[in-house]
C-alpha cells in the first residue's frame, strides 16, 4: 500500500510542534512580525532559529571573548568575558523557558545578542561614551545598531522584530513585548550577580562570609544553589500567567544581594579608580577619532558610511576588544620608541 509523499519541511512540522506543546502565551515562529527585508523560509530551521545562529556566526559575538565583564584584562583563565556571560545568560533563559512552555530557540537568540553592542571594559566603557557622544550611548540600543545596521559590512543580520525587541529591551527601565524578552531580563540579572560573586571571591575582593546572612538562608550556599533557587522561584511565580517575574523572599533576597555587590564589588574604591582610567581612555580614543576623521576612515571600514563623524567613532570604539583599544591608545597617545 501506498502512502502519501511527506510534503511538510522539517521547519514546518517545527512550528507545529510549537503550536501544540507551548503555553498560550509564547512566540510562535510562524507569528513573527517578521524581518526588515522579507526573505525566503529556510526548509530547516525556524525563523528565531535562524536569528540565534546568524548572531553565533557573526564578528561582534566572536569579539566579545575580547571584553571585561567586570574585572578589567584579568590574568587567571577562569574569569568571565562578556562571550561566556552571554553564553551563562543563554543557558538561564532556557532552563526558564522550558519551565514555562515559552519558545526556547527565540529567549536563546535574544540571549546570545543582548550585549553585542557592550564596549570594551565594561559599563566604564558604557559611561565614557555616554558622557560625549551627542544623544548618549547606551549598549542596548548599540546592541541593536550592530545587528541592524553594522554587522556583515552594513547589511546587518536581519533580524526578526522579536528578537531585536528583546535586545533593545533586555535593560530594566524597559519592558519587552514578548516573554522570552522578559526571561532574558531576568536571566541575565540571575547569571551576573552569580558569576561575578565567582569572580570578586576568585579575584580575592569577597568572601562567601561577608554576602548577607540571609542570602545563604534563603538562595543556598554555592553559586548554583543560588541560581536554582532564583530560577526555580521565577518559574513557579510566572507559570500560568501572562508576565515573567521572580516572587517572594527569593525575589527581596536577590534585590538584596544585588545592592550588596554594587557596594562592595561594582563600586568599590579601587574599581571606581580603574573606570576613572578607563572613561579617560575610551574618551580620548573618541574624541581624537572625532577630530581626525581621516584615520578613522582609514583604521575603520564602515566610517564612510556613518551619518556623521560622532557616530562611526562610538561605533569604532564601541566594538573594540580591550586590548585592542588599550593597541589604539597606545599608538596615537604614547611616544613610539625610536632604535638605531
Amino acid at each position: 500500500m501506498s502512502h502519501p509523499q511527506e510534503t511538510r519541511t522539517i521547519r514546518e512540522a517545527a512550528e507545529e510542534l510549537e503550536d501544540r506543546l507551548l503555553s498560550p502565551w509564547a512566540a510562535r515562529s510562524r507569528a513573527s512580525r517578521g524581518r526588515e527585508r522579507p526573505e525566503e523560509e529556510c526548509e530547516v530551521r525556524t525563523a528565531f532559529q535562524r536569528d540565534r545562529d546568524r548572531i553565533i556566526h557573526s564578528k561582534a559575538f566572536r569579539r566579545l571573548k575580547g571584553k571585561t565583564q567586570v574585572f578589567f584584562s584579568p590574568r587567571g583563565d577562569h574569569y568571565r568575558t562578556r562571550l561566556t556571560h552571554s553564553l551563562e545568560v543563554s543557558q538561564v533563559a532556557r532552563t526558564i523557558a522550558r519551565g514555562l512552555g515559552l519558545n526556547e530557540d527565540l529567549a536563546e537568540a535574544i540571549a546570545l545578542g543582548h550585549d553585542l553592542g557592550h564596549t570594551p571594559f565594561g559599563h566604564a566603557g558604557e559611561a565614557a561614551l555616554d558622557a560625549l557622544v551627542p544623544g548618549g550611548f547606551r549598549h542596548n540600543e548599540q546592541s541593536l545598531r550592530v545587528v541592524t545596521v553594522l554587522e556583515k559590512d552594513g547589511e546587518g543580520l536581519n533580524l526578526t522584530w522579536e528578537v531585536r525587541d528583546g535586545i533593545l529591551s533586555h535593560v530594566p527601565d524597559r519592558r519587552p513585548a514578548t516573554l522570552e524578552g522578559q526571561v532574558v531580563q531576568l536571566a541575565d540579572r540571575i547569571a551576573y550577580i552569580n558569576h561575578d560573586i565567582d569572580d570578586a571571591v576568585r579575584a580575592g575582593v569577597l568572601s562567601l562570609s561577608d554576602l548577607p546572612p540571609e542570602v545563604p538562608e534563603v538562595l543556598g550556599t554555592t553559586g548554583s544553589e543560588r541560581i536554582g533557587a532564583m530560577v526555580r522561584s521565577v518559574i513557579e511565580h510566572s507559570r500560568g500567567r501572562d508576565s515573567v517575574a521572580m516572587g517572594g523572599r527569593v525575589a527581596e533576597v536577590t534585590e538584596r544581594l544585588h545592592r550588596f555587590m554594587f557596594e562592595r564589588v561594582y563600586l568599590r574604591e579601587a574599581a571606581r579608580a580603574e573606570h576613572e582610567r578607563v572613561r579617560r581612555m575610551l574618551g580620548d580614543l573618541y574624541v581624537f577619532y572625532v577630530e581626525h576623521p581621516g584615520v578613522l576612515e582609514r583604521e575603520y571600514s564602515q566610517a564612510r558610511s556613518a551619518p556623521s563623524v560622532e557616530r562611526a567613532a562610538a561605533d569604532y570604539v564601541a566594538g573594540m576588544t580591550d586590548r585592542y583599544a588599550i593597541d589604539r591608545y597606545t599608538d596615537h597617545f604614547i611616544p613610539h620608541t625610536w632604535e638605531e
